[in-house]
């Protein structure tokens, strides 16, 4: 199971950290990524980060403002968001994926979703 947290209100320029926890002793073993959905469009993605943590890949988008993250001992992972734009309010997603790659993009190569976390960016 996978839980994300820490979304909220945020004024434009400012910054938030999201976490998503994970129950179970395989966490290490899945690509982690962090997708969003704003209202009305398509859940896209974010971030991803390989297994142990070494190598990320964003969007476009988020490239440079916001950093992906995990601790396998604490079996979490983390989107650290910074700099943050009005176009960045959306509900935030954090997925694992089995499959055996490096870094993830495709949101279908996720088996696993957590529940989302709102985080609405305000001016």
């Amino acid at each position: 199971q996978l839980q994300a947290s820490g979304g909220g209100p945020v004024q434009a320029g400012g910054s938030l950290r999201l976490s998503c926890a994970a129950s179970g002793r395989t966490f290490s073993s899945y690509v982690m990524g962090w997708f969003r959905q704003a209202p009305g469009k398509e859940r896209e993605f974010v971030a991803t980060v390989s297994r142990s943590g070494g190598r990320t890949d964003y969007d476009d988008s988020v490239k440079g403002r916001f950093t992906i993250s995990r601790d396998n001992a604490k079996i979490t992972v983390y989107l650290q968001m910074s700099s943050l734009k009005l176009e960045d309010t959306a509900v935030y997603y954090c997925a694992a994926s089995g499959l055996d790659a490096t870094l993830i993009v495709g949101s279908r190569a996720y088996d696993y979703w957590g529940r989302g976390t709102l985080v609405t960016v305000s001016s």
